[in-house]
């Protein structure tokens, strides 16, 4: 598999800050092109790609819940050069659960993907190539509902599962999809808890995980493990163990 082109949404922080900057320094890397609503930050982001290597940065204002806008942007990528790679990985995070943030987190963290991947798959089903991957950021709280997180663990459950699915229903297309579950990884929103973040990583070494990991085509990409095993297995317990447990979780602030 040769990866050569890289489409990330989300790109101006947190992991996909940290994606851009991984890619941009490998060799093979010839295209980035990155999308982020905050102009600032996405071109401090491109600055800093383009200290890494030599590959061409090519960035966008750009909001991912408007679907004909991000649309028009990944056929002007796959116009310029074939994309190999694109990560849906934009998202954001509630916070306190009013009805605008509530609306606001399945339409960046649901509809955002939705409005990422279903351009990209209908590019790639056009294709004969077979370096043609999606790769889709959930989060380990998609493992199950959290009363600390409704919104937010709902949404990230439905991406989780949304992946998951499309793994198998695009192969017969040669299109590799790989759903990513981090646990608490540093970025704007880690930044904001104030709760406990246990085996809290730095975005760089969670990055370089990630695409090692898609290089090997692992369909879910859920780290770290501890955190990976007990969200699993409080997810399979009957619902009086779990809401026992999730009881006495600490509220995020």
């Amino acid at each position: 598999m040769i990866i050569k082109n890289i489409l990330i949404t989300g790109a101006s922080s947190g992991i996909g800050e940290a994606l851009a900057l991984h890619y941009a320094k490998l060799p093979q890397t010839e295209n980035l092109f990155l999308c982020a609503r905050n102009s600032e930050r996405l071109e401090a982001v491109k600055k800093a790609c383009q200290k890494q290597g030599s590959a061409k940065i090519h960035t966008k204002i750009l909001d991912i819940t408007d679907k004909t806008a991000v649309e028009n942007w990944i056929n002007e990528a796959e116009k310029t050069a074939y994309l190999n790679l694109v990560f849906a990985n934009a998202g954001v995070a509630t916070l306190e659960e009013t009805p605008q943030n509530i609306f606001n987190t399945f339409n960046t963290n649901v509809m955002g993907v939705i409005n990422t991947v279903t351009p990209v798959v209908e590019l790639y089903k056009k294709r004969q190539d077979t370096n043609k991957i999606i790769a889709i950021t959930a989060s380990i709280a998609g493992y199950h509902g959290l009363p600390t997180c409704p919104s937010y663990s709902a949404s990230k459950a439905c991406v989780k599962a949304y992946g998951e699915a499309l793994r198998l229903s695009l192969l017969p297309h040669n299109i590799q999809v790989n759903t990513i579950c981090p646990g608490f990884v540093r970025s704007r929103i880690t930044d904001k808890n104030t709760c406990p973040m246990p085996f809290f990583m730095e975005a760089a070494p969670a990055a370089a995980l990630i695409a090692n990991r898609i290089e090997k085509n692992i369909g879910l990409i859920s780290f770290p493990f501890p955190m990976r095993f007990a969200s699993w297995f409080i997810s399979i317990l009957p619902n009086f163990l779990s809401d026992l447990i999730y009881k006495h979780l600490p509220n995020k602030a």
